[in-house]
C-alpha cells in the first residue's frame, strides 16, 4: 500500500525566506498602489520563486499493514479442575481460537495460567496478559479473552483499561453453584501444656441455612464431633497435652449438592510450651553422683528443681536437735500427698525406705505413675537391698526388681539394637561405627527380666537402662550410681547430659522422642516423611490439599526410622497417614491456600472489568462461545451472542520515495515567461 503527502525542504532557512516573501508583499503592494501595468505578472513571478525556495516535494509511502493482536487467556489453576470446567475451557479454546482464526488481519495468542509452584498468591491472569503481551504495541491489540471461572485475585486498580482494548470474559462452571467451605479464624500459635487452648472458625455455605456438624480431631486421634450453625463464627476449646506441635484437624460434613470437598477441612498447629517444669529430686543420701542429677537438671532454665537430700535416717537418735539437723523440714504430707500429681518428673537417686515415707506415699506414687506421671529410679547398692524401694508398692509399676546383686566390676555400657534404634539414644555421639567408645562404670546392679525396652547393657548384657509404660505413666531406671564418671571425663567419658536430657523428656511424653513418631516435612518442594519403629517397609496413604490420596512406601533405615519422598508441587496442607493409626501433617505455603478457598464459578470479579474496557461476559454452560467479530475502535464491542475485536489498522513504512513538484527547468521557463510577459505588457 502506498501514501502520498506533501513535504517541504526548504533551500534557505524559514526567516530568510519570510523576509524576503514581505519584500515582495511590499513590492506587489507598491505596484498595486500606483497601479503600475504587469503588477500581477511580478506578483506570480515572485510567488513562483519563493515557491521554488521552500522547495515543495510530494512523499510517497510504501506502507505494510500489521494484523491485530487478539490475547487468549487460559485458566488452568486447581479451582479449573472442579467439576466439567476442564472440558469446558478446551472446548471454549478450540471454537474460540478457530472462529478467531477465520478473521482477517488478526494473529491470535492463546497464554496458559497454572498454579505457581510454592506460591499462595491465587489466580494471576491479568500478570501473564502483561508477559504475553510485552512485544506487542498496545495500538496492535483488538482483543482480549479470559477462559476462567472468575476466581482471579489481581484485577488491577484500572480495571484493565491500560491494556487499551476490550476485555471479554468466559466463565466456565454453572450459575448458582454450591460450596461448603471451612474457614479457620483467630488461633494461638502457643498454649500451656496441661490448659485448653480456644480457636475460632466458620463453617461458610453460600445459600445454605441450619447446622453442620464438624468433626475435630487432635495429633491425628478422634476428639469430638460438635454441630455448629452455618455461616456464623464459632469456637471450640482443645487440650494440649503435650509440648511441640499439637496438630487440630477440623472437618465439616458435606453438604447438599456442593461442588467440592476440598476445602471442607483444615487444620492448625499449636505449639505447645510448658509453663515451668517441676521437677522433684529425692536423694536418699550424700554420694558422687548427687551432684551430677542436680547440675543438669539446674542447668535447665526451664526446669523448677525441687531437691531433698536425707543426710541421716529417722531412726537414728543422738540427742541432735530437729533445727540443727536440717535446714527447713521434709515436707513429706504436702510433697507426697497435697501436691503429688503437679510435678512433672519424679526422680528418685539412691533413695532407701528409711522412716520417711509412709507406706501410704509409695502406694501414692504407683497411682501418680499409673495415672501419667513420671518416674526416674536411679539406684544404687541400696537398691539390692532389703529397705530398698523395691520393697514398696512401687515394685508394681518398677520394670525390673532387684535379685539381691550388686555387681563391682569395671565395665563399658553398650549399646542394645533397640537402643540405637529408640530416639532417646539414636545418634548420640558412641553410638556410630568408628567413634570414640564410652567411658567405663565401676558398678551395677543385677535384676531379673526386665519389662518395657533396655537401652544398654553392661556385665554379661545385663539391663543397665531400661524403659517402660506403665498405664498412662512412664518409668526408667538406670542400674548404676557411677553415670557420674562420664561427667568427670572418665576414660574419655559419655554423653551423660544429653541422654539424660532425653531421659526426661521421654518420661515426659515429648512428640520428638516417641517411639512410633511420624514426621512430614516439606522442604525443595518435596514431602519428607519419617516414621520411627519401622521393622519392614511401611505403607503410607499421602493426601494432597485438593484431596487427592497417593500410596508412599517408606523404606526403614538402619536405625529403624523408614522414609519416603514424593513431589510436593501443590500448595496447601499435606496428610500422611499410615495403617496403625498414625498421622503427620505438613504444609507447603499456606495451610489453607487462596486457591482452594472459594471453588464456585463467579463473575463479580471480572464484571466491572468488561464494563469498563467495553468488553462481555458470558457464561459458557448458557450460550456456549459469542461470535466474534471486528469492529471499530472505540465503538461496542460486546453483543447478545458476539464479541467484538477493535480493528486497529497498524502499519510499518518500508520505503519513502520523493517526487519534486517544482523541477529547475520548469521553474525557469515559468519565471522567464512571467517577465516576459511583464515587459510586453509595460511596452504597450
Amino acid at each position: 500500500m502506498s501514501l502520498h503527502t506533501l513535504a517541504v525542504s526548504p533551500l534557505f532557512p524559514w526567516p530568510v525566506i519570510a523576509a524576503l516573501a514581505a519584500a515582495a508583499l511590499l513590492l506587489v503592494g507598491v505596484g498595486i498602489w500606483r497601479r503600475a501595468s504587469g503588477t500581477w505578472l511580478r506578483a506570480l513571478v515572485l510567488a513562483v520563486l519563493l515557491a521554488a525556495l521552500a522547495n515543495p516535494r510530494l512523499l510517497a509511502e510504501n506502507r505494510t499493514g500489521l494484523p491485530d493482536v487478539a490475547l487468549v487467556v487460559v485458566d488452568e489453576t486447581p479451582s479449573q479442575g472442579m467439576g466439567e470446567r476442564r472440558a469446558q475451557t478446551q472446548a471454549a479454546l478450540d471454537d474460540l481460537t478457530r472462529r478467531l482464526g477465520r478473521l482477517p488481519g488478526l494473529e491470535v495468542r492463546v497464554e496458559r495460567v497454572g498454579a505457581e509452584p510454592g506460591s499462595d498468591r491465587g489466580t494471576r491472569l491479568f500478570e501473564a496478559a502483561g508477559r504475553a503481551l510485552a512485544d506487542v504495541p498496545r495500538r496492535r491489540l483488538a482483543g482480549v479473552t479470559l477462559i476462567t471461572d472468575g476466581r482471579v485475585h489481581d484485577v488491577p486498580a484500572d480495571l484493565g483499561r491500560s491494556l487499551g482494548a476490550p476485555v471479554h470474559t468466559l466463565l466456565t462452571g454453572h450459575p448458582g453453584e454450591r460450596d461448603r467451605r471451612l474457614v479457620p479464624g483467630a488461633s494461638p500459635a502457643f498454649a500451656l501444656v496441661g490448659e485448653n487452648a480456644t480457636l475460632s472458625f466458620k463453617v461458610e455455605d453460600q445459600g445454605g441455612r441450619g447446622e453442620a456438624v464438624v468433626a475435630v480431631r487432635v495429633d491425628g486421634k478422634p476428639f469430638a464431633a460438635i454441630t455448629v450453625p452455618l455461616n456464623r463464627d464459632a469456637t471450640l476449646e482443645v487440650p494440649i497435652h503435650h509440648a511441640g506441635a499439637n496438630v487440630v484437624e477440623l472437618e465439616v460434613e458435606p453438604g447438599p449438592g456442593e461442588l467440592s470437598l476440598v476445602n471442607n477441612r483444615t487444620a492448625l498447629s499449636i505449639s505447645g510450651v510448658r509453663n515451668r517444669l517441676k521437677v522433684l529430686l529425692v536423694s536418699g543420701e550424700p554420694h558422687a553422683g548427687e551432684r551430677t542429677w542436680r547440675n543438669l537438671l539446674k542447668s535447665d532454665p526451664a526446669v523448677d528443681l525441687v531437691h531433698f537430700t536425707i543426710l541421716r535416717p529417722p531412726e537414728k537418735d543422738d540427742q541432735t536437735p530437729i533445727r540443727e539437723m536440717s535446714l527447713i523440714s521434709f515436707p513429706v504430707r504436702e510433697l507426697f500427698e497435697e501436691k503429688l500429681f503437679e510435678f512433672d518428673l519424679i526422680i528418685f537417686d539412691r533413695y532407701r525406705r528409711r522412716g520417711v515415707l509412709a507406706a501410704a506415699y509409695y502406694r501414692n506414687l504407683a497411682r501418680y505413675v499409673q495415672g501419667g506421671g513420671a518416674l526416674l529410679a536411679a539406684v544404687g547398692p541400696e537398691f539390692a537391698e532389703a529397705d530398698g524401694i523395691a520393697e514398696s508398692a512401687l515394685a508394681e509399676v518398677l520394670p525390673a526388681l532387684p535379685t539381691g546383686r550388686r555387681l563391682d566390676k569395671e565395665f563399658r555400657p553398650r549399646l542394645t539394637e533397640a537402643g540405637r534404634r529408640h530416639p532417646v539414644m539414636a545418634g548420640l555421639p558412641g553410638t556410630r561405627p568408628g567413634e570414640a567408645p564410652w567411658g567405663s562404670w565401676m558398678r551395677q546392679i543385677e535384676v531379673g527380666n526386665a519389662k518395657g525396652t533396655t537401652l544398654l547393657t553392661g556385665i554379661d548384657d545385663r539391663p543397665l537402662v531400661v524403659l517402660d509404660r506403665v498405664d498412662e505413666g512412664r518409668v526408667a531406671m538406670v542400674l548404676s550410681d557411677t553415670l557420674w564418671l562420664w561427667a568427670r571425663g572418665w576414660e574419655g567419658g559419655g554423653p551423660h547430659a544429653e541422654m539424660a536430657r532425653r531421659l526426661a523428656h521421654w518420661l515426659m511424653k515429648e512428640p520428638d522422642l516417641e517411639e512410633d513418631a511420624l514426621a512430614a516435612t516439606i522442604e525443595g518442594g518435596r514431602l519428607s516423611v519419617a516414621a520411627r519403629g519401622a521393622t519392614g517397609p511401611l505403607e503410607a496413604a499421602v493426601t494432597a490439599p485438593d484431596g487427592t490420596q497417593a500410596p508412599l512406601t517408606l523404606e526403614p533405615d538402619a536405625d529403624g526410622v523408614a522414609h519416603g519422598t514424593v513431589e510436593a508441587g501443590q500448595t496447601g496442607l499435606w496428610r500422611v497417614a499410615t495403617p496403625d493409626g498414625r498421622v503427620a501433617l505438613a504444609a507447603a505455603g499456606n495451610a489453607a491456600p487462596v486457591e482452594l478457598a472459594e471453588l464456585t464459578a463467579t463473575p463479580e470479579r471480572l464484571a466491572p472489568v468488561a464494563k469498563a474496557t467495553g468488553g462481555g461476559l458470558a457464561w459458557l454452560a448458557e450460550g456456549g462461545v459469542p461470535e466474534p467479530r471486528r469492529v471499530a475502535p472505540g465503538s461496542t464491542a460486546a453483543g447478545q451472542g458476539w464479541a467484538g475485536f477493535e480493528e486497529k489498522g497498524d502499519y510499518v513504512v518500508e520505503g519513502i520515495r520523493e517526487i519534486t513538484l517544482m523541477p529547475v527547468l520548469a521553474l525557469a521557463l515559468l519565471c522567464l515567461g512571467g517577465l516576459l510577459a511583464a515587459w510586453r505588457n509595460e511596452t504597450r
